[in-house]
């Protein structure tokens, strides 16, 4: 089990300018949803952002310390496009 700062801290530890938020998505501490936004998946493919969140947390996931990550990754652009909808 791995807490939601805990996710967050090792996520912004690999992407130090991301905006992040975390949500248990079970209250288990083991299934969250990650929202990211930050400059460093800009010209990146989804896929390329999401590699760099899963390398971030490469550790917890490896030992299961997090079963289960839903991502949700934007840039600074995409994120103001899409909350304007």
């Amino acid at each position: 089990m791995i807490s939601r700062d805990q996710v967050e801290t090792m996520i912004k530890a690999a992407l130090p300018d991301a905006q992040v938020e975390i949500q248990d998505l079970t209250g288990g501490g083991d299934h969250y949803q990650a929202t990211i936004i930050s400059s460093q998946f800009e010209g990146k493919s989804l896929v390329q952002q999401h590699q760099l969140v899963y390398g971030a947390l490469r550790e917890a996931m490896s030992t299961e310390a997090i079963h289960a990550l839903s991502l949700k990754t934007f840039t600074p652009q995409t994120w103001a496009v899409s909350s304007q909808v």
